[in-house]
C-alpha cells in the first residue's frame, strides 16, 4: 500500500558498475562508496566471504578453498552469481531496504552492450533488493559527470578510459550522435606490462604489481625525466623469487599498441562527426575521463593524433558515477 505512493521513503542510488571499481552515489548525499569490484568466494558453499577492498587483498593470495575473483569484464558481467552477491553488498551497505521504501537504482553500462548484457546487469539489480532498476550509456554518464553541456544543440566529445572498456562518444541535444565501445582499459593496459615483463626477463608479476607500474612510470608519450622501478616477481624458469629494474621507456613501449588502438578510435570518430559538429569540436575539444586518462600524456597523445585540444576533465575516476548522480536529479535525462 505504501509503496503506491510516489516519493513515500523512497531513495535513488546511481552505481558506476566498473571493471575494477565501483562506486556508488547516493541521492542528496553524492558519492558515498568507492570499493574495488571484487568478490572472495568459498569454493565448495559458493558463499561469498569477502566483497571490495577486504577481497582485493586476496588477489593471488588465497588458498585453496577460496578463491577472489573479478566477477566483472569489459564493462559487463561475466559471472552472474558472484555479480549479484556484490551488488547485493553495496546496495545493502548504503541503502538499506525497508517494508516501506521504494529503491531505485540506475546503473553505467558501456555503449556496447548486448540486450542479453544489459538484461544481466537489471536482473542482478532486482535481484539485490530495488524497486525499480535502469541502464544509462556509460558515454551520457561520464559528459554528465564531467559537466559537458551535452543538452545544447552543439557537439560534445567524452573519451572515458575506464578498466575494462574505453568509450568514445559525440553528443549533441541530450542524446549520442556517434559511440564506440572499445574492449581495452586499465586491465589490458596492465596485462600488457605483465606480458612484456614475462616476455623480455622471464619474471611472472601479478595484476597488483603490473599496476602500480603502470602508475607510478607509465606514460603515453615521451617524458622530460625517464624513470626505473623496482618489480618483483617469480622466475618463469626458476620459480623462485626475483627482482630486476623496469624502465618507463620500455613500459611506455608495452603500452603502445593499446594506446594506438584508443587513438584509431577517436579518429575513426572524429571523422564520423558531421561538419557542423566537427567545428563545434574544434573550438570546446575533447574531454577525457576514467582512470586510464590519468595515464601521463594521455591528453597530448590523443591531441597530436587528432588536432584536435584534449582536456582532462575534472575529478575523472568519478565522472560515471557523478553523472548517474546527475541523471537521478534531472527528469529531462530520464526522459531519454
Amino acid at each position: 500500500m505504501f509503496k503506491r505512493l510516489p516519493g513515500f521513503f523512497s531513495t535513488a542510488i546511481g552505481i558506476d558498475l566498473g571493471t575494477a571499481n565501483t562506486l556508488v552515489y547516493l541521492k542528496d548525499k553524492g558519492i558515498v562508496m568507492r570499493e574495488p569490484s571484487v568478490v572472495a568466494m568459498h569454493n565448495e558453499t559458493r558463499k561469498p566471504i569477502a566483497v571490495g577492498q577486504e577481497a582485493k587483498l586476496m588477489l593471488g593470495r588465497t588458498p585453496g578453498t577460496i578463491t577472489a575473483v573479478r566477477p566483472m569484464k569489459d564493462g559487463v558481467i561475466a559471472d552472474f552469481e558472484i555479480s549479484e552477491h556484490m551488488l547485493r553488498h553495496f546496495i545493502n551497505k548504503v541503502a538499506r531496504k525497508t517494508l516501506f521504501t521504494n529503491l531505485t537504482v540506475i546503473i553505467a553500462v558501456p555503449y556496447g552492450i548486448t540486450p542479453v548484457e544489459r538484461r544481466a546487469v537489471l536482473d542482478s539489480a532486482f535481484r539485490a533488493g530495488a524497486d525499480d532498476a535502469r541502464t544509462i550509456p556509460e558515454p551520457v554518464a561520464s559528459a554528465l559527470g564531467v559537466g559537458l553541456p551535452v543538452g545544447e544543440p552543439a557537439a560534445s566529445m567524452i573519451v572515458d578510459i575506464g578498466g575494462g572498456t574505453t568509450e568514445v562518444a559525440i553528443l549533441s541535444i541530450g542524446d549520442i550522435v556517434y559511440a564506440r565501445s572499445l574492449r581495452v582499459g586499465g586491465d589490458e593496459l596492465d596485462q600488457s606490462i605483465i606480458n612484456h615483463v614475462k616476455r623480455s626477463y622471464n619474471l611472472v608479476i601479478g595484476e597488483r604489481t603490473a599496476e602500480e607500474i603502470k602508475i607510478k612510470i607509465g606514460s603515453a608519450v615521451e617524458q622530460v625525466q625517464e624513470t626505473k622501478l623496482e618489480a618483483k616477481g617469480r622466475d618463469a624458469m626458476s620459480g623462485l623469487p626475483r627482482t630486476l629494474y623496469i624502465s618507463s621507456e620500455e613500459v611506455r613501449e608495452a603500452l603502445s599498441e593499446n594506446l594506438k588502438s584508443i587513438t584509431d578510435a577517436v579518429r575513426n570518430a572524429l571523422e564520423r562527426c558531421p561538419p557542423e559538429l566537427a567545428s563545434d569540436l574544434v573550438d570546446r575539444g575533447i574531454a577525457l575521463a576514467g582512470g586510464g586518462s590519468l595515464l601521463r600524456g594521455m591528453d597530448k597523445l590523443i591531441s597530436d593524433n587528432t588536432g584536435v585540444p584534449v582536456f582532462v576533465g575534472d575529478d575523472p575516476m568519478c565522472a560515471v558515477v557523478n553523472g548517474t548522480g546527475a541523471y537521478i536529479a534531472d527528469s529531462r535525462w530520464r526522459a531519454h
